[in-house]
């Protein structure tokens, strides 16, 4: 027993050892090269320390959350429903699902100039960017995988006369589960990669305009390695938020069964 928990608390360690290799590559790095301009990790250290006590790392972390949060709900809340009505029916797909693949090609960034047009500079025009990103490949992972469940499950929901409402919800979401969950990690990824973008034209707060702020007034890069270093803790927690939902007893035996297939 007591080596078994050992092996386990060995294992538990492992995420660290890329970090540890990484951070100790970077101060060897600065070190045989001490007049570069790339910080270290004390003085990145330091940086995440300063902005923390003038206030200005909590101002930029709620600004970004706040705007990648509400786009990529009303995202999910849109794509979800529209995937599986593409997915059910022919005519819906055949009239909508040339334009949404025309569509999913073009860069998220490409609608900044038209968000900021159309919305101005603020919040608003970050959202929207974030929602145009977050739709169009959750709609569509939506749809494929809604295709590609067996007949017969849908075949019985019509023969116990479900509505169409307890049909989705009862049969179509649970057997769509697994891809789902792998979609909305996804999505929150690009939403996440979106908002940083944005917010280094098209606002004047959040992690990304931190970056591109700290570059431009002065040159810190203590400051701009912090906001990257941040920018990837928040995305890590963000995706580990969205895997959590694997855990939930009602997607359960979904996983089992995909499990049982293979």
């Amino acid at each position: 027993m007591s080596e078994r928990k050992g092996l386990t608390a060995g294992f538990d360690l492992l995420p660290f050892c890329g970090i540890a290799v990484l951070v100790a590559a970077w101060s060897l790095g600065i070190r045989l090269r001490p007049g570069s301009l790339l910080p270290g990790p004390l003085a990145v250290a330091r940086a995440i320390a300063e902005l923390a006590a003038n206030g200005l790392l909590w101002k930029h972390l709620v600004a970004s959350l706040f705007r990648v949060t509400w786009g990529y709900l009303a995202a999910v809340l849109v794509a979800v429903p529209a995937g599986i009505a593409l997915g059910s029916t022919r005519r819906p797909d055949q009239a909508i699902g040339p334009l949404l693949e025309i569509l999913r090609p073009i860069s998220p960034l490409a609608w900044i100039p038209l968000a900021i047009l159309w919305l101005g500079v603020g919040d608003q025009a970050a959202i929207a960017i974030i929602f145009l990103a977050s739709f169009l490949p959750l709609a569509l992972t939506v749809k494929n995988t809604v295709r590609r469940i067996p007949r017969v499950h849908l075949q019985a929901a019509d023969n116990f006369g479900l509505t169409a409402w307890s049909r989705a919800s009862k049969v179509v979401l649970p057997a769509i589960a697994p891809q789902l969950i792998v979609g909305l990690r996804l999505t929150m990824g690009i939403a996440w990669l979106v908002v940083v973008a944005a917010e280094m034209i098209a606002v004047n707060s959040g992690l990304g305009f931190l970056v591109i702020d700290a570059r431009n007034a002065g040159n810190r890069y203590d400051l701009v390695v912090a906001g990257m270093v941040l920018i990837g803790l928040v995305g890590l927690g963000l995706d580990t938020v969205v895997l959590r939902l694997e855990r939930l007893p009602a997607l359960r035996w979904a996983y089992a069964q995909a499990g049982s297939r293979r």
